[in-house]
């Protein structure tokens, strides 16, 4: 994990973060829910190789998780299963993370399945956002580009989208 300084822009694994960018930046802009969960298992995918040719392990571990949460989101929503992918994250976890750093992916995985999961509106759109601010740390100690890149324009799309929910909730309060 070395940062941003010193980063091959022309590295595979930099080719693959350009990729993640790309399908991201697709991901959310799809109107459809079941096209953006395509889109996102897409993206995990190519973070994760982005993640495994970095050498960051406890990330691509949790990109594998997160390829998979997003195909079994497009057929159900059963707690069942969340929690079964949260247990698996968590015990893959505690295989490669060895200090707080590594458990971020964990953490960030174990968040956003909880939240697609079991939450909806504002609520989710904060727990999403949390992870959002753990993988932009994620990809910065990493050295990836796309992945900086791709994360700060979704905590600004993010953000932007909450406050335009809660005052929209406001104005219809009062």
């Amino acid at each position: 994990m070395n940062g941003l300084s010193g980063v091959d822009p022309f590295a595979p694994a930099q080719i693959f973060g350009y990729l993640a960018l790309v399908l991201g930046i697709l991901t959310y802009l799809q109107r459809n829910d079941r096209t953006l969960k395509k889109f996102n298992a897409c993206q995990s995918v190519a973070y994760g190789i982005q993640f495994f040719l970095l050498g960051n392990i406890p990330a691509f571990t949790g990109m594998t998780i997160s390829t998979f949460r997003s195909i079994a989101a497009l057929y159900t929503r059963s707690i069942w299963l969340a929690l079964a992918i949260v247990a698996t994250n968590i015990a893959l976890g505690a295989r490669y993370a060895h200090n707080l750093y590594t458990w971020l992916p964990i953490v960030g995985v174990t968040v956003g399945t909880l939240a697609i999961f079991t939450l909806s509106g504002i609520r989710m759109r904060l727990a999403l956002l949390s992870c959002t601010v753990m993988w932009l740390i994620i990809n910065i100690a990493s050295g990836s580009i796309g992945g900086t890149i791709l994360e700060t324009l979704v905590f600004c799309s993010a953000s932007s989208t909450i406050f335009r929910l809660w005052r929209a909730q406001r104005l219809e309060a009062a």
